[in-house]
């Protein structure tokens, strides 16, 4: 009798095989994929729209917008070279250097999260469990430095991000070794620049 409970009850548990019933457990999920997407495809549509009306000249604003953009894991730029580029032409680079920062941190907190959020599906569908054991020990093996040293790297901080928060990696070390090897970056490239 407690055997045909448990079989019914595992039974019960069992998560659908079809794809539209895997995508029905996902939901959620790609809500906030999707979302961000649009949010990304947005913020780059929006910020080449003003950069054409205004011509030539790039704002504060609107290296706000194409920095935080580049730091999304999904729209992988060379944002470091629109700031080297904004540091030579004299704009205020205390504010300069804290919306550069700040946008950063932003998007990588973004890329955490998603990571955090996917980490499940992404590690037992995508990478496979052989590629996660591999991130998982070194980011274990050195912690917050792995972050700090790919921070002061361009193209690589967002992803190593994504993997953290898919481990599990305290959010708030892996914000502060972000902060630290960001503000170590954009004050060497303001340095070298000028």
């Amino acid at each position: 009798m407690i055997e045909e409970r448990d079989s019914s009850a595992a039974s019960a548990a069992k998560k659908p095989t079809s794809w539209f019933g895997r995508l029905l457990d996902w939901t959620p999920r790609w809500v906030i994929v999707v979302a961000g997407l649009i949010t990304g495809v947005s913020i780059l549509s929006y910020g080449l729209r003003q950069m054409l009306i205004a011509g030539d000249e790039t704002t504060i604003w609107m290296f706000g917008l194409f920095h935080f953009a580049g730091y999304l894991f999904f729209i992988v730029s060379p944002v470091e070279i629109l700031y080297a580029r904004m540091v030579e032409f004299n704009h205020a680079l205390v504010l300069l250097w804290t919306v550069a920062v700040g946008t950063a941190i932003l998007g990588q907190a973004i890329d955490y999260l998603i990571g955090y959020a996917f980490s499940d599906t992404v590690i037992k569908n995508v990478i496979g469990e052989k590629k996660y054991r591999r991130y998982y020990n070194r980011i274990d093996r050195y912690g917050g430095m792995t972050i700090f040293f790919f921070c002061l790297f361009p193209l690589s901080s967002p992803i190593v991000l994504l993997v953290a928060g898919m481990i599990r990696y305290p959010a708030r070390w892996a914000a502060l070794f972000s902060l630290v090897g960001l503000s170590i970056k954009y004050d060497a490239i303001a340095y070298l620049v000028l």
